[in-house]
């Protein structure tokens, strides 16, 4: 197949172009090359990826996007803005990117001439703080009161924040390009995705943030008390998911799917994650607390049932074997860090 990811050279586009190219699909990477690390993924993929193109482009350049999804037979579209607290400081550049870029795509997709299978990654960001849901705080964890299976697709809406709201319009435009357009098009609303080549920030991409942090000998500051719950999903999981979901279209078209680790793959923020990252380093870690953030959640975990029942899949990389195989990289490649996370002078 012809493949176009949007956003191909960020850490999971990355991923997905070498996947999939060493599956023998033609790839065309599209993006701008904004994002931190980037550069250094694109330079990763053009040694070692196979059957690949790079075009430069601004997913907010709706004749360029056009151009880059002419005659593609499925486009994921990864491009986005990324945290709560940029889309707070820029709501109009966040609404520019996530908004109005995800238009932008599905008219490309529209206008393709193939028909293209159209996957976008939305966000768990879309059902809002959750506040009305209970929530029990135990010794060193939050834990739903009602939802032992995680956050299903019927949760209510509730976009919360620029970025909730940016990534909510983009979300429901997918679906309704589905509905009207007949587009074969699927919505993954994500947790938190972690793994090698992951160039995280401390408001996105947690895990490898707090990893790239202690290679650095850098303190991490943790946001409330540490208890926080998510459910956390290896890179390698994700890839195999956006495979089946091409292969098996004719069920997953127009569907939205809840994805994370589930239940069996979740880590409080700090309370869990900490000891688990000390013991994968062999490093003490310095942390420091600060005031909660607003609208984060105590906890949040996903139901995958549906995935499972529909695509037949399960998330397989357990949360100990993937932070090894996150921090090795780390590890081997931490000059591509330094200058970024350098205190400034």
């Amino acid at each position: 197949m012809k493949l176009l990811i949007t956003g191909g050279a960020g850490f999971i586009g990355c991923h997905l172009a070498y996947h999939f190219g060493r599956a023998g699909h033609a790839i065309t990477i599209f993006d701008n090359l904004s994002r931190r690390g980037s550069e250094k993924n694109l330079e990763w993929l053009e040694r070692h990826g196979d059957n690949l193109r790079f075009v430069r482009g601004d997913i907010r350049d709706a004749a360029a996007i056009a151009e880059a999804a002419r005659g593609q037979e499925a486009i994921f579209h990864l491009a986005g803005q990324v945290t709560v607290t940029t889309s707070v400081l820029d709501p109009r550049e966040d609404f520019e990117i996530n908004a109005l870029g995800t238009f932008n795509a599905l008219e490309a997709a529209r206008a393709a001439g193939t028909h293209p299978i159209f996957i976008y990654t939305s966000t768990n960001k879309v059902y809002g703080g959750m506040e009305h849901t209970g929530v029990r705080e135990g010794p060193v964890r939050y834990s739903f009161k009602d939802l032992p299976l995680g956050v299903s697709e019927t949760q209510p809406l509730d976009f919360h924040s620029p970025y909730g709201c940016s990534k909510g319009a983009g979300d429901q435009y997918v679906r309704d390009y589905a509905r009207i357009y007949d587009l074969p098009a699927v919505v993954f609303r994500q947790s938190a995705i972690y793994g090698p080549r992951q160039f995280g920030i401390e408001d996105q991409g947690w895990l490898a943030f707090f990893a790239i942090s202690a290679a650095l000998g850098q303190p991490i500051t943790i946001y409330g008390d540490g208890k926080q719950v998510r459910d956390v999903l290896y890179i390698d999981d994700l890839a195999r998911l956006f495979e089946l979901a091409v292969e098996r279209i004719d069920r997953a078209r127009g569907e939205v799917y809840n994805i994370g680790g589930g239940p069996e793959f979740t880590l409080s923020v700090w309370t869990e994650a900490g000891p688990l990252l000390e013991t994968v380093s062999g490093r003490q870690f310095a942390v420091r607390y600060a005031d909660w953030r607003p609208g984060d959640q105590r906890i949040y975990v996903s139901d995958i049932r549906k995935a499972e029942r529909e695509l037949g899949w399960r998330p397989m990389v357990k949360p100990v074997d993937g932070l090894e195989r996150m921090w090795q990289w780390i590890v081997e490649n931490k000059p591509l860090f330094e200058p970024a996370l350098a205190p400034s002078a």
